[in-house]
């Protein structure tokens, strides 16, 4: 498993709930159209007890340090991109394959 980030363990050492519940909240947050309200109802339903405010504040606390953090890991896009299709024939079937890739500015490199 991987180790946190030390930025990252500096914010979530003060926090009570496990880390996963933590990580949870911000990341439905984020990602889906939900409110805060409606977050506290889905973790009671689950059986964790956790105030909308409190998702809030985990929210404000985490999610500058989690963007550094994973701005930091992002691997370089290039603005050229392509994108490799096929047809192949698997035990009689025919199946759909495709690839895309990117050329990496600078260093010629495709990934």
């Amino acid at each position: 498993m991987k180790t946190l980030n030390p930025a990252v363990a500096r914010v979530l050492k003060r926090l009570h709930y496990p880390l996963d519940v933590i990580l949870t909240c911000v990341r439905w947050y984020v990602a889906y159209p939900l409110s805060l309200r409606h977050l506290e109802e889905m973790m009671a339903e689950r059986g964790v007890s956790v105030d909308h405010s409190t998702v809030h504040r985990w929210a404000i606390k985490l999610l500058p340090v989690l963007e550094k953090a994973f701005r930091r890991c992002k691997r370089p896009v290039g603005k050229s991109w392509r994108m490799d299709e096929t047809y192949l024939r698997v035990k009689g079937e025919w199946r759909y394959l495709y690839r895309g890739h990117c050329q990496v500015a600078g260093d010629g490199a495709v990934e």
